[in-house]
């Protein structure tokens, strides 16, 4: 009797066994199956892909169109016939005045357009990946001022002691000084606080601005002329040499910059979790802090004092693809160089034939972005007290 019971236990027991073997068997098989599969795209990653080409295609285009529009309008075929005459790819040469004004004139500002707007973008993501706030750009916190102070008083005490190279390494210098100012400023009990950073900005725009007014007091005609370049932001004044005195510097810069993304982003999780993980703070705020200065520098010794960039693009960048800057160091270069490729197209064909300063330009669109920026910050952190 007690056999018969057990039997259908038993029965029972074999069925739900089996029922759960075959589950198992089952599992298994959908997940080799999943395993098998071939991963589903990040769409991040999609994301970043698109926009980089779109980017590179927005400035390919724009540096044609700049190329060719102006006063004396060349085609675009004519643009991409010399361009490929001159690298021996095909094409043909063209008469000698479009030659000139195409080579001489119009590709040296494009070129250095597209230098000085890559450094301002980049230098704009690592100061907010530094300072850890997205209100940090070196316009806006006095760097520009400050190597347009370096510029300036070479300009004014007609110093030459490096040639062609007096300049760049004059405001290189202010602006490094400076960023280290506001650096040391800007810290209270172990992080840098937003408020301080901008008001320790105001203060040196202002030292900065005073500087630049003695300067101008003391220097004659001739460097008013060029001091009053610096202090609206022009590249009116673009030659093939001055691209080649930019270059080496803003190449350095923006090669350097994205080897630090993964460690900004493990700063970005705060200074006690990104030194857990191995990330010396110090040294790499430093390391940054330079390559910052060099970029700045770069950019203001052959431009003049261009804001906002820096503040703008990134910002664009974040809300598009994220806070990750693997992209947004690379990508802000490019962005910083798409924005100023159009706003120097802008400044030579709005009030045609006069011709608006590009950093009073710059500003002029950038001043209301940086205000919904402040008010929004603001908002999100339920004031600032």
């Amino acid at each position: 009797m007690t056999a018969l019971q057990d039997s259908p236990q038993r029965t029972a027991g074999t069925k739900a066994t089996d029922a759960t073997d075959a589950t198992d068997s089952t599992d298994s098989t959908e997940g080799a199956k999943r395993a098998a599969a071939p991963p589903a795209p990040r769409p991040r990653r999609a994301r970043s892909t698109v926009l980089t080409v779109t980017l590179l295609a927005v400035l390919l285009l724009l540096s044609l169109l700049s190329a060719g529009i102006g006063a004396y309008e060349i085609p675009l075929g004519d643009v991409l016939a010399s361009v490929q005459h001159r690298i021996g790819l095909g094409g043909h040469a063209l008469d000698r005045t479009a030659e000139s004004v195409l080579w001489d004139i119009r590709l040296p500002r494009v070129v250095l357009a597209v230098l000085v707007g890559a450094s301002l973008g980049c230098a704009g993501a690592l100061m907010q990946g530094v300072f850890g706030n997205p209100l940090a750009e070196p316009g806006v916190i006095g760097i520009s001022a400050g190597a347009a102070v370096g510029a300036v008083g070479a300009i004014a005490l007609g110093l030459t002691f490096l040639g062609n190279w007096t300049v760049t390494v004059c405001a290189f210098v202010a602006g490094l000084a400076t960023v280290l100012l506001v650096y040391a400023m800007s810290r209270s009990g172990g992080r840098t606080e937003v408020v301080t950073l901008i008001l320790t900005g105001i203060a040196v725009n202002a030292f900065a601005g005073a500087l630049i007014g003695l300067f101008l007091f003391f220097a004659d005609n001739a460097q008013v002329t060029q001091i009053t370049f610096w202090q609206l932001g022009s590249l009116a004044q673009a030659t093939w040499p001055k691209v080649l005195a930019v270059l080496p510097c803003a190449l350095l810069g923006l090669a350097v910059a994205p080897f630090h993304s993964r460690r900004l982003d493990l700063l970005a999780l705060g200074e006690r979790p990104a030194r857990h993980l191995g990330v010396d703070v110090e040294r790499l705020r430093v390391a940054l802090i330079l390559v910052v200065a060099l970029l700045t520098a770069a950019a203001v010794a052959v431009a003049g004092i261009i804001t906002f960039v820096g503040l703008l693009v990134p910002h664009l960048l974040r809300m598009a693809n994220g806070p990750g800057h693997r992209f947004l160091v690379p990508g802000s270069a490019l962005g910083g160089a798409v924005v100023l490729a159009a706003g120097d197209l802008a400044a030579r064909t709005v009030a045609a034939p006069a011709e608006l300063p590009l950093g009073v330009l710059t500003a002029l669109l950038g001043s209301p972005f940086f205000f919904w920026l402040l008010r929004r910050t603001r908002r999100k952190q339920g004031g600032w007290a």
